[in-house]
């Protein structure tokens, strides 16, 4: 396996187009990122083979947005069972691809290495 991180600028929008030239590649796992501009908010696309797409709105520091209707589809979803709106919300949150994507997250420039010298 690679990782490469690319960082780009482009009018807003450009990452949508990225996302979706990237997700011809089905076996790819990948993450596009746009930052918010004026009047613009920020997005994020992530993807993995066994899970898609997965697209979000986020705020100037990078958190997921979730929208009034998506929450209140979750409590439509849960009718009361919490684990079903757990389950809703973990799905609005993108929880599975977060999961997914988290180990190649970690091998980012300047990221912590633990050398193994010996193993058992």
């Amino acid at each position: 396996m690679s990782r490469a991180e690319v960082s780009w600028t482009g009018q807003p929008g450009t990452g949508a187009l990225l996302a979706s030239a990237l997700r011809g590649w089905a076996h790819l796992r990948y993450e596009v990122t746009e930052e918010p501009s004026p009047g613009v908010d920020g997005s994020r696309w992530s993807h993995t083979p066994d899970l898609g797409i997965f697209h979000a709105t986020t705020d100037a520091a990078g958190n997921i947005m979730v929208g009034e209707d998506r929450i209140r589809y979750a409590y439509e979803q849960g009718a009361g069972e919490p684990a079903l709106v757990y389950h809703e919300l973990s799905l609005a949150l993108g929880e599975a691809w977060d999961e997914e994507l988290e180990p190649f997250r970690h091998a980012a420039a300047g990221a912590p290495v633990r050398w193994l010298h010996q193993v058992v």
